[in-house]
């Protein structure tokens, strides 16, 4: 189980470095990683979400020293995802479920990076109108409590091909909406973290140092585009072994 253990920090470590230099979590690479090795959803689901926090947090508390952000783009979504983050988090999904739940979920994650790995410079147009806003915010909320994938993977796409924020800036609002999504599905199955795996601080350690320099090369502006598609590519391959 040691080595197990120290291929997956490893991972983990390298798919925070990745996910935070566009200002999201890491969820779907955490669960894919954590499911295909075997662990139980009943873990997967707290411990993507504890990794996720931090390493959304970090960025987003970067991101907002930065300027990287914008108050009227974020608030629409996040006032719905919250409360349904919540509520999904509650539910307790059959794993027969569960897997081709999550294999949809990272595989739209993967397409998401695959056909569209680094952000264009699309200027920003107004913000989004409330009757999107609100019922995408619940939608990625409920996602983020059923699966533990905070949603920032879909929104900050979303944000920029509609216009509502610059690259920039959508790397903050979408760590800052994963924030609060993991925060309230982990809320939502307070329960769970008793069955937190006992080697998740190793999980923590590496997903910090990942995110850390993830960031660091975000805000330097280095172009990400080939290695966002070998991460696309590897959870294609993830989503297609959760399905079978």
């Amino acid at each position: 189980m040691g080595e197990t253990v120290l291929l997956l920090a490893v991972a983990i470590g390298a798919a925070a470095a990745l996910y935070s230099s566009v200002g999201h979590g890491g969820a779907s690479a955490y669960i894919a990683l954590m499911a295909l090795a075997g662990l139980a959803p009943d873990e997967v689901r707290p411990a993507a979400l504890v990794l996720n926090i931090l390493v959304a947090g970090l960025g987003a508390l970067r991101y907002l020293r930065a300027g990287r952000f914008d108050w009227q783009v974020f608030w629409p979504f996040a006032i719905t995802a919250i409360p349904a983050a919540f509520l999904a988090g509650r539910i307790d999904v059959p794993e027969h479920v569960y897997r081709p739940l999550l294999a949809a979920a990272i595989a739209a994650a993967a397409l998401r990076y695959l056909i569209w790995p680094q952000i264009d410079a699309i200027k920003p147009g107004k913000a989004p109108p409330k009757a999107v806003a609100l019922p995408a915010g619940a939608g990625l909320g409920a996602l983020a409590g059923l699966t533990g994938i905070g949603g920032g993977v879909y929104l900050s796409p979303l944000l920029v091909f509609a216009g509502w924020a610059d690259p920039q800036r959508a790397t903050g609002i979408a760590a800052c909406f994963i924030v609060v999504n993991s925060v309230a599905g982990l809320a939502g199955r307070a329960s769970s973290l008793a069955l937190l795996p006992s080697y998740l601080p190793w999980f923590v350690l590496a997903a910090i140092v990942g995110a850390m320099i993830g960031t660091t090369l975000s805000l330097k502006g280095l172009s990400k585009s080939g290695l966002l598609r070998v991460l696309g590519l590897v959870l294609g391959v993830a989503a297609v072994a959760l399905a079978t």
